[in-house]
């Protein structure tokens, strides 16, 4: 398979935080993510960004997320997208974000 076709099999999306909380008994810490996929609805995620951010700090943010992978279930938690971040110097998640306001839904290509 060409790499391009390859990178379009992936459906990666800019979307905004609308809610967050801690999700508990999750194995390793992690927050319930509701993100806004305008015009495409909200989805849940349950991301490991406890290091660096609390639920305060998420709201209201946009991210980068694959909405193509399937769902999983965290704690009973339907993760239905995986939002996207890099390691620091510390393995801490930084999140993946575009550097000005898009708009919500966009397709990353």
């Amino acid at each position: 398979m060409d790499p391009l076709e390859a990178f379009d099999l992936l459906d990666l999306r800019v979307e905004q935080i609308v809610r967050a909380e801690p999700n508990e008994g999750a194995r390793k810490p992690a927050y319930k993510l509701w993100i806004d996929f305008s015009p495409l609805g909200v989805k849940q995620s349950s991301a490991q960004l406890v290091a660096l951010y609390t639920p305060e700090t998420l709201i209201g943010r946009l991210v980068v997320a694959a909405m193509n992978l399937g769902t999983r279930k965290i704690n009973g938690f339907a993760s239905e997208v995986l939002v996207l971040g890099l390691p620091d110097a510390e393995g801490n998640v930084v999140l993946l974000a575009p550097e000005r306001d898009v708009p919500l839904g966009g397709r990353v290509y």
